[in-house]
């Protein structure tokens, strides 16, 4: 393989021409444009159902499989973020959730396969898992702007936008999303108008966080969307005035939908038996 960092001729199969050498110009602008992609975050949403057959095992045998996967999840949460919420109770084709963001794709990846080598990984199928990654959206928010000009922090704003922080909060509501083709036939100043208002109505939910992550081309859906709240009344009660906006009348799916309950690795893994 050629090193990505270097700009020479690309090709790797023997008898094939490479592909020449970037200008010089165009070089130094896709090196800046790469450095800012350091920043940002992969973000993944991985649901998973245990087979019942591991609750007919021996209780010595599930707990030892427990503290096997919870160590595993300990020790790569000290490279990156992890958080675990339970299904159980509010999905019937998924017992657990773990939300993970890291600037690095090979966390996910090399998380995920020491999770499969596990005891319990052989019981673990991966119903649902939603790939994404954090962008500053293309959309001006009228509100953050004003809370900049009167609070300041505009130097922090970009490192923000591009980082996950959740909000510690009791519950997570999570849905894939994506918009029609008609939406983005729209002249950006009428996408922006919608978006104003649709703004606008998230802001009279404040104690309703949402994180958005974006897919385009790297998973099936566009958007993943990720709700915080300590009350899912509330959240229910967004989404029902968010449906009224013109903005969601371009959505194409926002399905399946979950609701976890944030708990600790070892709760999560004790809900499912």
């Amino acid at each position: 393989m050629s090193d990505p960092v270097q700009n020479v001729p690309r090709g790797v199969r023997p008898g094939f021409p490479k592909r020449p050498e970037l200008e010089e110009d165009a070089w130094a602008l896709i090196q800046r444009e790469q450095e800012k992609m350091k920043e940002r975050e992969f973000v993944r949403f991985g649901f998973y159902r245990l087979d019942p057959a591991w609750r007919r095992l021996p209780r010595e045998e599930r707990e030892a499989h427990k503290d096997e996967l919870e160590g595993v999840v300990a020790g790569w949460s000290r490279k990156f973020m992890i958080y675990a919420y339970s299904l159980v109770g509010t999905r019937g084709d998924a017992d657990l959730m773990l939300w993970q963001a890291s600037r690095s794709l090979e966390d996910l990846h090399g998380f995920q396969a020491d999770m499969n080598r596990t005891a319990l990984g052989g019981y673990l199928g991966s119903t649902y898992s939603y790939f994404a990654m954090t962008k500053r959206s293309i959309y001006v928010n009228r509100y953050e702007e004003e809370y900049i000009k009167r609070y300041g922090g505009d130097e922090h704003l970009d490192s923000a936008r591009i980082a996950v922080n959740p909000q510690g909060s009791r519950y997570l509501f999570v849905y894939p999303m994506a918009k029609t083709r008609a939406w983005y036939e729209l002249p950006m100043e009428d996408r922006q108008r919608a978006m104003d208002e649709h703004i606008r109505v998230g802001h009279e939910w404040p104690d309703v966080k949402l994180n958005t992550t974006y897919s385009y081309g790297i998973d099936d859906q566009e958007f993943v969307v990720a709700f915080e709240s300590d009350h899912p009344g509330r959240f229910l009660d967004l989404l029902m005035a968010l449906r009224h906006t013109e903005a969601s009348s371009y959505t194409l799916f926002d399905t399946p939908a979950f609701t976890g309950l944030a708990l600790s690795m070892r709760e999560t893994l004790d809900a499912v038996g």
